[in-house]
């Protein structure tokens, strides 16, 4: 038996996506007189989706906001410069490429639908995938296990025969509550927040997404 349906994670997975992200971020707390923040703090805040994200940086920030209004205002710039500095990881093209070829080929992100959509467009994915579903759609954000049930019903496989790539404990998590094989990523944004037990709790861990073509190969009955 082996795979033949890969739901990945977008941000920190397929794109690397932090500069945009943080840039956004700071016009946003620009707009209520607050200083920016670096990057590298930005960066851990990310993965749960865009409404958690707007509350650690106001938290951060120590900026007493309401969140809606907040969050409309991140949104507003970040659909400014979705694609500024945003790129593929490495390998991320061709591999896409070639397990289309043998695979149903999924998007799973906390990111909502719009921008995701429009940057998997932007950067030439969407010829390479069957679905994109973000963070605001009916079935939840992730570790929700409800998206991934819909897209193991897309797919048409089976869940023995899905496998989740992400860089975080949230896709673990998912991965784990929809009964699927969980793959982490090392050279994602979010690995270095895993704890020990989501590390422990992925099948597999790569350096390179290219890696995931071997998965492909026998993985037991």
């Amino acid at each position: 038996m082996s795979y033949r349906h890969f739901v990945f994670d977008l941000d920190g997975t397929l794109i690397d996506s932090r500069q945009d992200l943080a840039d956004s971020v700071n016009v946003m707390l620009d707009t209520y007189g607050a200083a920016p923040l670096p990057a590298a703090e930005v960066v851990p805040m990310v993965g749960e989706g865009a409404r958690i994200l707007v509350e650690r940086v106001l938290a951060s920030a120590r900026q007493v906001a309401d969140v809606d209004e907040a969050l409309s205002r991140f949104l507003e710039a970040y659909d400014a410069r979705l694609t500024a500095t945003t790129r593929l990881y490495d390998g991320v093209l061709d591999t896409l490429a070639h397990l289309r070829t043998v695979a149903h080929i999924s998007v799973l992100t906390n990111k909502p639908q719009l921008p995701s959509e429009r940057i998997v467009h932007a950067l030439g994915l969407r010829p390479h995938v069957h679905e994109v579903i973000g963070g605001d759609s009916p079935f939840g954000r992730k570790p929700s296990p409800g998206a991934l049930a819909y897209l193991i019903e897309q797919g048409g496989v089976g869940a023995a025969r899905t496998l989740l790539v992400g860089d975080s404990w949230v896709d673990v998590a998912t991965a784990v509550a929809g009964g699927v094989d969980a793959c982490l990523v090392t050279y994602g944004f979010g690995y270095e927040t895993v704890d020990a037990a989501h590390r422990q709790a992925a099948r597999w861990t790569i350096p390179r997404i290219g890696d995931v073509r071997a998965l492909q190969a026998d993985i037991g009955a």
